[in-house]
């Protein structure tokens, strides 16, 4: 056998590493369709059931996330307001990170209960847990804006699905392609849709 097949072998063998939980996780990509005044997302049934979440949770949260009112019901979810796939992988990306990667150790081996009214993320592989109940934002915070155009030094506190860094400003989410968490960096937004960013390193 030659030396490359015995190396990727040897690869494929070894264990998977903690803060590569993220690529451990075979997320359907996205399926949306604009309906009107309507934007469907036809597949959130299945994106849901390869989080071992509950579809009603991912729904509403994708909601929050997006700024808008919208319906779940057969597996499929319709938002109001005109989205693209881009919109909701930022979303779910959000969702991953609150809702089930282990802060600790990276992994997505992890489950989503509820505890005196509070929802905890409790890690199967490390043991690790924290409370995932969203924090009431102060009113100061509430009015921070983030603008197309404009540049924001941000901490990239956290990583989305397809490995962008994640910073948190007021009420947005950012998503910095190939930013890494812990890094402070200098963001330019590209792009604004309901209270999620797109931007690249300025």
């Amino acid at each position: 056998m030659e030396y490359d097949d015995l190396l990727a072998r040897a690869y494929d063998d070894l264990p998977d590493r903690p803060g590569d939980g993220g690529r451990r996780l075979q997320v359907p990509d996205p399926e949306g369709e604009t309906d009107g005044a309507f934007t469907r997302l036809t597949n959130l049934g299945a994106i849901a059931d390869a989080l071992s979440r509950d579809p009603d949770h991912l729904h509403s949260t994708i909601q929050r996330e997006l700024g808008t009112n919208g319906q779940f019901q057969d597996g499929r979810a319709r938002y109001n307001g005109s989205f693209t796939v881009a919109d909701f992988e930022a979303a779910i990306d959000a969702y991953v990170e609150t809702y089930v990667t282990c802060s600790e150790c990276g992994l997505p081996d992890t489950r989503l209960d509820t505890e005196d009214g509070v929802r905890m993320l409790r890690c199967t592989a490390c043991g690790a847990f924290r409370p995932v109940q969203k924090q009431r934002r102060s009113s100061t915070t509430e009015t921070a804006t983030v603008e197309t155009g404009r540049t924001y030094r941000v901490e990239i506190t956290g990583t989305g699905r397809k490995g962008d860094g994640v910073a948190n400003k007021g009420k947005y989410t950012i998503f910095v392609p190939g930013a890494q968490e812990g890094q402070v960096v200098d963001a330019y937004v590209e792009n604004v849709s309901g209270d999620l960013a797109f931007a690249r390193l300025a």
